[in-house]
């Protein structure tokens, strides 16, 4: 039988000043519980990535680590994003744990099922992922959204977990592997798919936020799902190539078809199709331009390889 795991729970936090008390209560808590039960290590500890906020969430990161025995802290030096966050507090724990869990600060994720997350892990699993049943909490636009999100994602031939965020196990080797992964567009839900290693689910119902606002507006989630598809596939660059062939063979039809036209003395000034095809045509390659826009500029990303964080302080004991 295995012995009990050190088990690092890494919780990236952005201006959660409002709701952070709460969240090493109930992790702490479940930790001394899981500890007494010997179902993982008494060094078990929770890692608080701190993204650059602007509020007294490192303070209280600090007062956790002088005042509590789990809770450790990562400050990072700007605001880097929630991705670049969490795979910062992940590279921080690689090598000082046997198995990590990620989860948000806000305590939507049920903490209620990181036994569980264990008890797969102790069954072989490499990652475990925490699926939600459904989305009954989300709003109508941002369901309908996301579901056509991860279709869309299944169409373009992206890896995934539907209804997975970033809530997970993974035991170190896993987090040893997704290390080497070097791109900075991280989309971490994509990522660790490609591990390979055994995998397992655990279902949960997502809790409303416990307090503080969402730090994932539309904007950013636009931006995140754009990351998605671009990471993962090339098949929009694809599309644009078919797309060009369907107005090459529609053109050549037009052109027969004005020739006829021409020769047999029947045109007639024809404005509104006029307008309409330079419409149609000049939106199509304005739109053609922006998709190739995004590979390149990812490529332009990548290339300079600049660091993903810089670490500004580590409280780890």
């Amino acid at each position: 039988m295995k012995e009990a795991p050190v088990l690092a729970i890494v919780v990236p936090c952005y201006k959660e000043e409002a709701v952070l008390h709460e969240t090493h209560k109930r992790l702490s808590q479940l930790l001394d519980r899981l500890t007494t039960e010997e179902r993982i290590s008494s060094k078990s500890y929770i890692l608080y990535v701190n993204d650059g906020s602007t509020d007294r969430t490192w303070e209280i990161i600090k007062e956790f680590y002088k005042n509590t025995s789990y809770a450790c802290g990562l400050n990072l030096a700007g605001n880097v994003g929630h991705q670049n966050a969490l795979m910062a507090g992940l590279n921080a724990v690689k090598e000082r744990c046997d198995a990590a869990i990620s989860i948000d600060a806000d305590l939507q994720d049920d903490v209620n099922v990181i036994p569980e997350m264990i008890e797969r892990y102790m069954e072989g699993n490499d990652i475990v992922y925490g699926v939600r049943r459904e989305r009954k909490t989300d709003t109508f636009f941002k369901r309908t959204t996301a579901l056509a999100f991860y279709r869309l994602m299944k169409t373009m031939g992206a890896k995934s977990v539907y209804n997975h965020a970033d809530y997970r196990l993974m035991s170190s080797r896993a987090i040893q592997q997704l290390c080497r992964f070097r791109e900075r567009n991280l989309y971490l839900r994509g990522l660790v798919p490609l591990i390979g290693y055994q995998t397992a689910c655990v279902y949960y119902n997502r809790d409303k936020r416990f307090a503080g606002e969402s730090k994932y507006p539309f904007k950013k989630m636009l931006n995140f799902a754009i990351d998605g598809i671009t990471s993962f596939s090339v098949k929009p660059v694809r599309m644009i190539f078919w797309l060009g062939c369907i107005f090459l063979l529609i053109a050549l039809c037009v052109t027969i078809w004005t020739l006829r036209a021409y020769f047999l003395h029947d045109t007639v000034p024809g404005w509104s199709s006029l307008m309409i095809s330079l419409w149609l045509v000049g939106g199509t390659i304005l739109v053609s331009l922006g998709i190739v826009g995004e590979y390149i500029g990812k490529i332009y990303i990548e290339v300079k390889n600049r660091p993903r964080y810089n670490e500004e302080e580590l409280l780890l004991r």
